[in-house]
């Protein structure tokens, strides 16, 4: 679990004040145990609650927009996709001790796969592949723009920053030479659809080898459904990611800008969870060390 916090506007977060917080607005469910569970998020804090339920809390400014974001979208979404994902069963207020809106959820069994030990990693591949294609389905009529939806020009910056922070701990000559050649990819011509935007192994849940649940919907929504692919390189093994292709159906322009988003996303988040966020880290390294590997 990330114990330190990663952000100086992060608020502390413990299972007394959740406690608190349950009691005080959902009655029903007070006196329930409450365990912090452990988690590479960065985004939101998540408890335990009784066998059944999972509260979900930001834990930073930034990240209250995903509250309203994932209680009014999920629902829309759900009854389209192939495995289960969050369902809000209550809305927490703003109160005197936690000064925005937090999430009750519904628990949903399973475990985050851990990138290089995948149990099954073909038919995990095609089970990713076809919640993809189920999302990219859905009529994207009224969508929000995903966040994530955009083209890779706009994160050249950040991404060139980070790598700068980065010398002497990669070799920063060769992820340059991979991210301008990202850079040059085709952009996506055909109409926008719907990504999850954080398809990462903290948020698949998976038994016995399949996937189970698909969790943190914060920036789902519509545009270049590209960096979905990202779990190509964060979870699958080398030996998995043709299948996955093959599935989603990317072709060569989708596939460079996918693996892209995996090398940017993977480059920004290592110098700035280099301490903070150790697992993070490590994926972030691994994602890098297996694009490296991919280029020969």
């Amino acid at each position: 679990m990330c114990a330190l916090k990663m952000r100086p506007d992060e608020v502390d977060l413990d299972a007394s004040l959740v406690g608190r917080l349950v009691a005080g607005q959902f009655p029903q469910w007070a006196g329930q145990p409450v365990e912090r569970l452990k988690s590479s998020g960065t985004e939101n804090a998540m408890f335990r609650l009784g066998t059944g339920l999972v509260v979900r809390l930001p834990r930073y400014p930034g990240a209250v927009g995903d509250v309203e974001h994932e209680q009014r979208w999920l629902p829309r979404l759900a009854p389209r996709l192939p495995v289960a994902v969050p369902e809000a069963l209550g809305r927490g207020e703003p109160n005197a001790e936690f000064a925005w809106p937090w999430s009750v959820f519904r628990w949903l069994d399973g475990h985050n796969p851990v990138a290089g030990a995948v149990e099954e990693p073909r038919p995990l591949a095609q089970d990713l592949a076809e919640f993809v294609r189920a999302l990219r389905r859905i009529d994207p009529q009224d969508g929000p723009p995903n966040p994530r939806g955009v083209p890779l020009a706009t994160r050249d910056a950040a991404t060139r920053s980070a790598i700068a922070q980065l010398d002497g701990r990669i070799d920063t000559g060769a992820v340059t030479a991979l991210w301008e050649e990202a850079l040059r990819a085709p952009s996506r011509q055909a109409p926008p659809v719907w990504a999850h935007g954080d398809l990462s192994p903290g948020n698949v849940l998976v038994a016995e080898g399949r996937l189970r649940a698909v969790i943190d919907f914060g920036t789902v929504g519509v545009g270049d459904p590209a960096v979905d692919l990202v779990v190509a390189w964060n979870l699958l093994p080398a030996s998995a990611r043709g299948t996955f292709r093959d599935a989603v159906g990317a072709d060569d322009a989708e596939w460079a800008r996918g693996r892209g988003w995996a090398l940017s996303i993977s480059l920004i988040q290592l110098p700035y969870y280099w301490q903070t966020n150790p697992a993070l880290a490590e994926n972030s390294r691994h994602v890098i060390r297996e694009i490296l590997a991919e280029a020969g």
